[in-house]
């Protein structure tokens, strides 16, 4: 796309302190009066004016340059994302101090519609009836100032407690302040299944019920948890089993059967055979990595261009 001098001027002229107070507040973090970091990268200092990154070496002064260098956008998508930013009224900015971090979670401010985000995931293979039950169930939203996908996990009294943003631009996400991975995102079936389903992230989950529902299978008799995230650490020693799965575990006791969906490279292999070790005495653990491609959107993605392939996705 095409951007105009005055485009470019305007976006420019936009500094990281004033994009994070008015458009990610829950990423700027107050260390004294006059100093800021960001939660996703304490080494990243802000200060009169400047923001310099200490771990990688760089720094600059704009947000453009910050969500290039950073956040790995690309400069269309950065002048576009900042533009956009810039159509909507200036919200009243708060922010964390460093010491009250954790202390408190808040769900993303929600936009008026889900518009982007249903296109968005819908271009990505996934059902869009499976889209619309999530958002009627406030499962997922759109965020307003960012349009990000918000997926949205919850305490057993239905309050909200866990928050990860997707990126419709990227492929990158992170969680919102105060969130606890013990209560990740996930789709609960509707019967007493003894079956678990676990994966890496919430777009690999829909892509899974999405799988089912195009296999004439019952996806909402299915438990499905995201992990949000998984990391591949070989040393079973120093081994930490992955709180959203332990929570999980605790507060369903029918559960009998673990199966992994975890993705086709080095981390996913490593986290399944975790999980396989540090499970199996009390659980059935199955490994059960999409059959083609990195994870199970690209499976998916797949499976979309052969539909008379035919495979048991549940076993």
């Amino acid at each position: 796309m095409f951007y105009s001098k005055d485009d470019l001027k305007k976006v420019k002229s936009i500094d990281l302190l004033t994009y994070l107070k008015n458009y990610e507040p829950n990423e700027l973090v107050k260390i004294n009066d006059d100093n800021y970091c960001t939660k996703t990268h304490d080494s990243l200092k802000i200060s009169n004016g400047m923001w310099y990154w200490f771990s990688k070496g760089v720094g600059s002064k704009s947000a453009l340059d910050y969500l290039i260098i950073v956040n790995n956008y690309s400069l269309n998508e950065a002048v576009g994302h900042l533009l956009k930013c810039l159509e909507y009224e200036q919200p009243t900015y708060y922010f964390l101090n460093k010491k009250d971090i954790t202390d408190k979670f808040v769900l993303p401010k929600a936009n008026d519609d889900n518009y982007k985000i249903i296109n968005y995931l819908t271009n990505r293979g996934i059902d869009k009836d499976i889209i619309l039950e999530c958002i009627d169930r406030g499962l997922i939203y759109q965020e307003k100032y960012t349009n990000n996908v918000v997926f949205v996990g919850y305490d057993k009294n239905k309050v909200p407690r866990y928050a990860c943003l997707r990126s419709i631009y990227k492929r990158n996400f992170k969680e919102s302040y105060g969130s606890s991975k013990a209560f990740s995102f996930q789709l609960d079936s509707l019967n007493e299944n003894k079956c678990l389903h676990i994966f890496e992230c919430a777009i690999d989950l829909l892509s899974y019920a999405t799988l089912l529902k195009n296999e004439n299978k019952e996806w909402y008799n299915e438990n499905l948890l995201s992990l949000g995230g998984v990391y591949g650490n070989s040393n079973n020693c120093n081994y930490k089993k992955p709180i959203a799965l332990l929570y999980y575990l605790n507060q369903h006791p029918n559960i009998k059967e673990i199966l992994i969906h975890f993705d086709n490279d080095e981390v996913g292999k490593i986290a399944s055979t975790n999980i396989q070790n540090n499970f199996k005495e009390k659980y059935k653990v199955i490994d059960n990595p999409p059959l083609n491609g990195k994870d199970f959107n690209d499976f998916l993605l797949y499976k979309l261009h052969k539909t008379n392939q035919t495979i048991d996705l549940c076993r």
